[in-house]
């Protein structure tokens, strides 16, 4: 079986020449979950970017290679890449409040890819958002559908985005850190509703998160990341059963254990992160002698 989403040896850098995505090669086949963890600035969320062709325009992509069900989204014309990453793919953004546009109901913004960019008729876009926020577990979604954000809650916003990154039936969505800005108790119900999803409609996730919990109960796979660089990728329960890198294990020290509550908290070994960052500059200048 072909990989949903191959990447192989991805690098990016900043104008300075400082490289942001450290030859990062990772797969995510048809209906998987792919965990990308790690610490703030890991580039778990520039890879999710990489993916969807919205990097910043001060990061640039300097070699490797994006496969998306088989074809090369380095090779296509911008245009051309568009269509197939709009088609084919979608987006669970960090904060729902920022990524719906308050100006506007939610209705037409659920409704607008679907008609602009699949070429849906109204008539289908408005049948496939009802049935989506019926999924969602939306109780009311005629008054969702007229409301503006600002009238919904944190996590109704949620629900209603999760909604619309389901609507067109893509092969891959890239949740970014869907759970971040909810509280404890709508983070639990968002995760069981994703994954809920998820198996319904077969659809492959790469989810971006640094919380280790989210990643035990979410996902197949899991890549550990440190400065844009994967360090250690494996099965998540073989991760969890016995890390290999010192870094993981590092990681999972440093996590608060529900079990013990009034435990210090461990940071992570300074020793560990000097290794790295040892191990990090030595690849850095060992990849800068052929790229001049």
């Amino acid at each position: 079986m072909s990989a949903c989403l191959d990447i192989a040896n991805l690098s990016a850098v900043l104008p300075n020449g400082q490289r942001v995505l450290r030859s990062v090669s990772l797969a995510v086949q048809p209906g998987e979950v792919r965990a990308l963890v790690g610490e703030s600035g890991a580039g778990k969320t520039m890879i999710g970017k990489a993916v969807l062709g919205v990097l910043p325009s001060s990061v640039r992509l300097v070699e490797g290679d994006m496969l998306l069900e088989g074809e090369d989204l380095g090779r296509l014309q911008p245009k051309a890449r568009r269509t197939l990453i709009g088609a084919r793919t979608a987006l669970i953004p960090q904060d729902p409040l920022t990524a719906l546009n308050p100006s506007r109901r939610i209705g037409p913004q659920m409704t607008d890819r679907l008609v602009r960019i699949l070429g849906w008729s109204g008539e289908k876009a408005d049948r496939r958002t009802r049935q989506l926020l019926d999924e969602v577990q939306i109780r009311d979604p005629e008054r969702v559908l007229k409301s503006y954000p600002h009238e919904l809650s944190g996590g109704m916003r949620q629900r209603v985005l999760i909604a619309a990154a389901f609507a067109a039936e893509p092969r891959l969505i890239v949740a970014d850190e869907p759970t971040t800005a909810l509280d404890v108790t709508v983070q639990k119900q968002i995760l069981r509703l994703i994954a809920a999803l998820q198996r319904e409609h077969g659809t492959a996730i790469l989810f971006v998160t640094h919380d280790l919990g989210v990643v035990a109960k979410i996902s197949q796979k899991v890549s550990v990341l440190y400065a844009g660089k994967v360090v250690e990728e494996a099965d998540t329960a073989a991760l969890f059963a016995a890390p290999q890198h010192a870094y993981t294990r590092a990681l999972m020290a440093a996590t608060p254990r529900y079990t013990d509550p009034f435990a210090s908290l461990k940071p992570v070994d300074g020793a560990v992160l000097a290794g790295l960052a040892a191990e990090i500059a030595a690849a850095d200048l060992a990849w800068r002698r052929p790229h001049g």
